[in-house]
């Protein structure tokens, strides 16, 4: 199931950014996607459902916006690998 949204935007910010209103939105989605995947609110699955994408698709798109695929920072993982030992 879908569910179709509506936003009011002003006719110039289509022509400010270059973008067609269906190009707007799909940049919409994956904006929000990425942010909502960075903050940690959803997972990368979801996030690409979000984006309309594949999650490689989605996976490559974090490139775009520099963020990092992984939600583990650097230090978690020295935890886990000392927890391994």
């Amino acid at each position: 199931m879908t569910i179709a949204l509506t936003i009011d935007m002003p006719e110039t910010v289509f022509s400010a950014i270059r973008k067609s209103p269906s190009e707007f939105a799909a940049e919409m989605r994956l904006a929000a996607a990425v942010k909502w995947y960075e903050m940690g609110m959803v997972s990368q699955e979801k996030a690409a459902q979000i984006a309309g994408l594949s999650r490689a698709n989605f996976i490559i798109a974090l490139a775009r916006f520099c963020v990092t695929p992984f939600q583990s920072t650097a230090d978690e993982i020295m935890e886990d690998l000392q927890d391994a030992d």
